[in-house]
């Protein structure tokens, strides 16, 4: 059963309206200093401090871990109460820790900033654009706070205990076991077989990888990485370097007839990676380019049945975005993709 400490964690978060038990206003406080100090952080981690780094990675330390015990208590929460409690109090708990996973995230990203920009945010938002409680205010210190629609999803009809980290990418990250596939799906393969194909992970990420890695971000839960977003702030330029610079010399390290010899992970997989190169990539409208100047791209593995997780993605990579002056974003899919056109629409 729960115990005692987690049954007061649980009140706190949900303690009044307007007056927050001690936990929430912990939460509250540490988001609002990091969030005002970050420029003080604007140093690699390595770096002598000499604006206060130290102090502000101490309480973003402290408000991760806050973080952590939120997730565990909504998975412990799932595990171990009653079906009719747990059905009247998932919702709200379920809110609050997708919420906390991208504020998580959106820490660390400012956290990995060797020069941090002032966080820009839009005109004040209705009164009815931001609920009440912890979350209204969690979501009004987040810089895409007034986009009302990222914040409202239904709860999944049968709760998951899944533990779900959500962070930056790390320069590990872009040598991992893991072969993306099309339509935001992955599957898990050797690292000898990646080292014979590594194409395979190229085709959905190389790009963001190579020249926008500071906007891409993971998930994680218990089986290792299962999902992405991905990000550039200037699209315009992203795009003209990709196509410059970065496809010409893929093509030429990944030539046509290399998916003939790629049995280990299945010919046609690997010649569809391949050949994916090769072909000529469409041009983004001009309009599109000056109404929304950033590019993402998301995506999770089929394991990922919760929606909360893949929203706390997004809600992280528009956050860096927006902090840093995007005014908004397009994402590029196929019309006959319908397994992402559907995961997109679910993010509303």
């Amino acid at each position: 059963p729960l115990t005692l400490e987690e049954v007061r964690m649980l009140v706190e978060l949900f303690y009044l309206p307007y007056h927050h038990g001690a936990l929430a206003q912990e939460l509250l406080e540490h988001f609002r200093w990091l969030r005002a100090n970050s420029l003080s952080v604007g140093v690699p981690a390595t770096a002598p401090d000499a604006c206060g780094g130290t102090r502000w990675r101490g309480r973003a330390q402290s408000f991760q871990l806050l973080c952590a015990r939120t997730c565990r208590l909504h998975s412990r929460l799932v595990s171990t109460a009653g079906r009719a409690l747990l059905y009247d109090l998932h919702p709200y708990l379920w809110d609050i820790r997708n919420l906390l996973l991208a504020a998580s995230a959106f820490v660390l990203w400012l956290g990995c900033q060797s020069i941090t920009a002032p966080i820009l945010l839009g005109r004040d938002a209705e009164p009815w654009a931001r609920r009440g409680g912890l979350f209204g205010e969690l979501q009004a210190l987040l810089p895409v706070g007034n986009s009302c629609d990222l914040f409202y999803h239904p709860p999944p009809l049968f709760p998951s205990s899944q533990l779900y980290l959500l962070r930056p990418l790390l320069p590990l990250d872009k040598v991992g076991a893991m072969a993306w596939k099309e339509g935001g799906g992955c599957s898990e393969v050797s690292q000898a077989q990646l080292c014979r194909a590594p194409a395979l992970p190229g085709r959905l990420l190389g790009s963001f990888l190579s020249l926008s890695p500071e906007y891409t971000f993971v998930l994680e839960d218990e089986g290792g990485p299962c999902g992405y977003a991905a990000g550039a702030l200037h699209a315009e330029g992203f795009l003209q370097q990709r196509d410059s610079s970065w496809l010409p010399a893929i093509r030429h390290k990944y030539p046509p007839d290399l998916g003939t010899g790629g049995p280990a992970l299945g010919q046609d997989a690997l010649e569809e990676a391949v050949l994916f190169f090769h072909a000529e990539p469409l041009a983004v409208p001009q309009p599109v380019l000056r109404r929304f100047p950033s590019l993402v791209q998301l995506g999770t593995a089929p394991r990922v049945l919760d929606v909360g997780a893949s929203r706390s993605l997004a809600l992280c990579l528009l956050s860096a975005l927006r902090a840093n002056g995007s005014r908004g974003v397009f994402c590029q899919v196929s019309d006959a993709d319908r397994q992402q056109l559907s995961f997109y629409s679910k993010l509303g």
